[in-house]
């Protein structure tokens, strides 16, 4: 569906969890959120479908002076995925690539005692997992993810984002099990220009939202 709007990324969750509905009630299935975006989102589809909810931690690599443009990703387990074009017409040395993957690296561990606190990561072998998100523009947060992920041996991956990059969808599409994407908004800018209401998500609405999950 094209240029749909949602009203904020809980609005976006529940428009998602209708198109995942074929998992609602499996003990299999697990819902694990991108922070911090993808949390609102993940919540509400792991309240729909009655499955568990968890995080799994990964960090944009901004290219240096240009932190917006992401030459890559580091994830949960020492993955990192880097996009090789981007790298190559921002002219990025290996030592610059290091630089900030040590930095982020720091906050990605920093994110991960925040969120979990002494509680061990889920266990994903043989599981159906969603991975979600609250969109997708170059996908090079996702990919890492998917990659780490699969190294965790889930029986069935699937990512699930409200919005994204049509040829985005495609290509990371063909990495997973099944791809769920609500809107392809034409032309693409922004994950943003998909939300009324798109303000940043802050560590303590994460750990609120796991709590509550926890507690359900």
């Amino acid at each position: 569906m094209p240029n749909r709007v949602f009203r904020d990324r809980s609005d976006a969750g529940h428009a998602l969890a209708a198109l995942l509905d074929g998992y609602r009630g499996r003990s299999d299935t697990l819902v694990l959120a991108l922070p911090r975006g993808g949390v609102p989102v993940a919540f509400e589809v792991a309240r729909a479908l009655g499955a568990p909810l968890d995080v799994f931690t990964v960090r944009k690599l901004g290219v240096p002076g240009h932190a917006e443009l992401a030459m890559g990703a580091i994830a949960s387990g020492g993955v990192k995925v880097l996009n090789d074009q981007v790298v190559r017409l921002s002219g990025v040395d290996e030592a610059a690539i290091a630089r900030v993957a040590e930095h982020e690296s720091a906050e990605l561990h920093r994110r991960e005692r925040a969120y979990r606190g002494d509680r061990p990561p889920p266990e994903l072998e043989g599981r159906t997992v969603l991975l979600v998100d609250d969109g997708l523009a170059t996908g090079s947060t996702m990919r890492a993810a998917i990659q780490a992920v699969r190294g965790l041996g889930p029986a069935n991956l699937v990512v699930a984002v409200p919005t994204g990059a049509a040829s985005t969808c495609r290509e990371l599409g063909a990495l997973v099990d099944e791809m769920v994407c609500a809107t392809n908004p034409e032309p693409f800018y922004a994950v943003g220009q998909s939300y009324r209401r798109f303000e940043q998500t802050s560590d303590d609405e994460v750990r609120e939202l796991l709590g509550r999950s926890l507690a359900a």
